[in-house]
């Protein structure tokens, strides 16, 4: 069984997150400190490459070395456990520790660049780090405290029909650690009923990919506005209100494309668009501009919060 923490957490910055939807960062801080997880932030942590890595940019051996990097900012700070906000950040993550873990000549191969860069100190020791153990997504630690989450809930959303999106970086890359299934994942389902509303669960599309394909969305645009296309005309003629996220870059794809799929498909979506912590967030009691960030979004959010707000009037 894994056991989920709530201490000696380094919350691992996301450059999608920080550059595209601030908003899930400080909905990922409201949270934590209205439930008591403890975590600190480090600012010498830098990206996981993740972009770079997907996109044929980077190699695998300057995404380990970045990841060793900054599992020794983790450990600097005392911190054993590693969440993120991004499920990018938790494959690279995931995958580099593994990495080290398990091939010795590879993990030689990264501690002598920092030998010979006089970084001696960053060198990664075997064990040090355990996948599974010690690196999570936030959403595994919001939904170890769904319960206490319901506690906090001030905000009725149960008029809203809600679908849920989960990442395929998350669900496929490493599987086995998945909370709550990866053929019919119902994590963030369960998350969104904890605040008193029911999702559609299963739809044919649900474990689609968002179609973005880190490069796909440039290299192949038709292929990649299909995929995403395809999901959103399911959810249309389902009249889903909001589409909940665990990754900026899905979130990215399906929020910034949304009015440029809507001239293409002669369709007028008007799905909302947010992270499960956004909206966690909202319904808890956090401020839609100053919290949730809703301003940072492509299509507005406005139109749901006047409409929250008409509900409790």
């Amino acid at each position: 069984m894994k056991i989920i923490p709530d201490k000696n957490i380094l919350l691992f910055k996301s450059c999608l997150v920080s550059t595209e939807y601030p908003g899930i960062e400080s909905s990922t801080k409201y949270i934590f400190d209205q439930l008591g997880v403890e975590y600190i932030i480090d600012h010498e942590q830098s990206c996981c490459s993740g972009l770079g890595y997907y996109s044929d940019v980077f190699d695998q051996t300057s995404t380990t070395l970045i990841a060793a990097r900054n599992f020794y900012v983790t450990k600097k700070n005392n911190a054993k456990n590693i969440a993120v906000m991004c499920a990018t950040c938790y494959a690279i993550n995931k995958k580099s520790v593994k990495l080290l873990n398990k091939n010795n000549e590879f993990r030689e191969r990264i501690n002598n660049v920092f030998e010979e860069s006089s970084m001696k100190e960053m060198k990664y020791e075997k064990g040090s780090l355990n996948p599974t153990d010690n690196i999570f997504h936030v959403v595994e630690i919001f939904f170890n405290k769904k319960k206490e989450i319901s506690k906090h809930v001030k905000i009725d959303l149960s008029n809203f029909k809600i679908a849920t999106h989960h990442a395929c970086h998350y669900c496929k890359v490493h599987y086995e650690d998945t909370i709550e299934g990866f053929r019919n994942p119902r994590m963030l389902d369960e998350l969104v009923e904890s605040l008193g509303v029911k999702t559609i669960d299963w739809y044919n599309t649900k474990i689609n990919t968002c179609g973005a394909g880190f490069r796909q969305r440039f290299a192949n645009k038709p292929i990649s506005m299909k995929v995403t296309g395809d999901k959103l005309l399911e959810l249309n003629e389902q009249n889903v209100d909001i589409l909940i996220h665990m990754c900026p870059n899905c979130q990215m794809q399906f929020d910034r494309y949304q009015p440029y799929l809507s001239k293409e498909l002669g369709v007028d979506f008007n799905i909302f668009h947010l992270n499960i912590t956004q909206l966690i967030a909202l319904a808890i009691g956090g401020d839609p501009y100053k919290t949730v960030g809703i301003q940072t979004h492509t299509f507005s959010i406005e139109p749901l919060i006047k409409r929250i707000s008409e509900d409790t009037i």
